[in-house]
């Protein structure tokens, strides 16, 4: 062993702490998605202070297994713990957090999406070693559902508010009656809130994968939009309809294979006038300055699911979760656009406007 291969053991010592805090994160996903699909969130925030026999009976489950699952989620700092009454409880944070699907950070979501990871890794694992893609309809259906649970918070809060205002003039043509095509819309979520939000306008969300759009139109009557909320299965370079108002794409142009040709696509499909919105993740120019929490999620979802997806469809360029402003620009100018920028920027989000 050379003097640049010695260990320090403080150093090792760190990281070995480092270790074992993924790992209880890692361990804890699942309970997470047990949390949710049991409605033990739901019923312990709504509850109060409660014991373990207390939540077993409200929730219908077994207290020794809820036992251990409150132990765990009061380690992980998902929920408080008097130990003088062996009660538990939440704060109005993890409450926020962990109870309400409609709020910007709902924590289940991302743990669905991980949880589909897993679930394909071996898959993946072979295209990493092969080098081929491995396409979104391959995957488990934890993917799709976590998908919408993950992005549909955070659009209820910025999609009307601030992410279509900042584009210009487009909220006045939706207003009054408009023609928008939403590409790469997956369950629907997207499409929905904005037909909801301006019932003047038809929609029409397109998708590659059948069963997403099946769940899309089922959601649109649920919520009630299906007068003015249509969806079609179809690529995003070869979708039907023309003289579009308005094109979206929402957290997909760097899934897709083709991305240029998307946008190509796209600039065909507008009026003269129209606009393109193009919502990726958020991130920095450079590796460096990715190296963040966020950027974490995002580069291993990144290799997980959007680059092995682009490399499945026909160029495969892999753009990636973690494209810089320039690239995707360059992207976005080869489909034809001449004006593109950026709008607005989030601590999950980046919002382009392109037009002729």
């Amino acid at each position: 062993m050379t003097d640049s291969d010695k260990i320090d053991e403080a150093k090792l010592n760190a990281f070995v702490g480092k270790f074992l805090n993924d790992l209880g994160a890692v361990m804890h996903g699942p309970s997470i998605l047990i949390g949710e699909q049991l409605g033990l969130y739901k019923a312990l925030g709504a509850a109060g202070h409660v014991t373990s026999e207390a939540l077993a009976q409200k929730t219908g489950t077994s207290e020794r297994y809820l036992r251990e699952w409150l132990a765990g989620q009061a380690a992980s700092g998902y929920v408080e713990y008097d130990a003088a009454s062996h009660r538990y409880w939440m704060t109005p944070e993890q409450k926020f957090a962990l109870t309400s699907e409609n709020n910007p950070i709902y924590i289940p979501g991302g743990y669905y999406i991980a949880s589909s990871a897993y679930k394909d890794q071996r898959k993946i694992a072979e295209a990493i070693r092969t080098g081929k893609g491995f396409g979104w309809g391959e995957r488990h259906v934890d993917l799709f559902n976590g998908t919408k649970m993950f992005f549909k918070p955070g659009y209820l809060v910025n999609l009307v508010q601030a992410w279509l205002p900042s584009l210009d003039g487009v909220v006045a043509k939706l207003e009054a009656g408009a023609k928008v095509a939403d590409v790469g819309c997956g369950l629907g979520a997207s499409t929905v809130i904005m037909a909801k939000q301006y019932p003047k306008s038809q929609f029409v969300g397109y998708d590659y994968h059948a069963e997403s759009i099946e769940w899309a139109r089922n959601a649109a009557v649920t919520d009630g939009v299906s007068k003015n909320a249509d969806f079609e299965v179809a690529m995003a370079k070869d979708f039907k309809g023309k003289d579009f108002d308005l094109i979206t794409f929402f957290d997909c142009l760097h899934d897709m294979g083709d991305p240029v040709g998307a946008m190509k696509h796209a600039h065909q499909a507008l009026k003269p006038n129209g606009t393109a919105m193009v919502v990726e993740p958020f991130a920095k120019d450079t590796v460096e300055q990715n190296l963040n929490p966020v950027g974490r999620v995002f580069y291993n979802a990144s290799l997980l699911l959007c680059v092995p997806s682009s490399l499945a469809q026909e160029v495969g360029k892999g753009l990636g979760a973690q494209a810089s402003d320039a690239e995707l620009t360059d992207v976005i100018k080869a489909g034809g656009f001449t004006k593109v920028r950026k709008t607005v920027e989030t601590p999950f989000n980046r919002v382009f406007e392109a037009r002729r």
